[in-house]
């Protein structure tokens, strides 16, 4: 149901897969983090084919409360899982497509302070 972008029907599959998991003593541990990561995957999915989209339309398509929807993209997106802004005056998600120049700079930056500080560390000990 998720490759048809059916996203009610894979909500209430993923419902009865949960159940399941739940029961199974090996599976249970791993249920939670099984669940959200497939919530994310249907959420950028339904999310890369627009640039913004009501709240209204998008709990439609998954079958959930506004609340829940609102609660959970919240979530996701300050955990950096999801990338868009939740406008809640208009009541519309709008995307925000990662720069992959970008993120790379913001990689070489970071691991250079790392380095920074691994050497300023290297030499306070050489120094003593």
């Amino acid at each position: 149901s998720m490759y048809e972008c059916r996203y009610s029907d894979f909500f209430v599959s993923l419902a009865g897969i949960e159940k399941y998991m739940q029961g199974d003593r090996y599976l249970c541990p791993h249920t939670k983090y099984y669940i959200r990561e497939m919530r994310i995957l249907a959420y950028t999915q339904h999310l890369e084919s627009y640039t913004s989209l009501s709240m209204d339309s998008m709990a439609h398509d998954f079958g959930v409360s506004k609340a829940f929807l609102d609660a959970e993209l919240s979530r996701f997106i300050a955990n950096g899982r999801l990338s868009c802004k939740i406008d809640q005056v208009e009541g519309i998600v709008e995307t925000t497509r990662a720069d992959n120049v970008n993120f790379q700079y913001q990689s070489v930056i970071k691991q250079g302070d790392i380095l920074l500080n691994r050497i300023q560390k290297l030499s306070r000990v050489i120094n003593i």
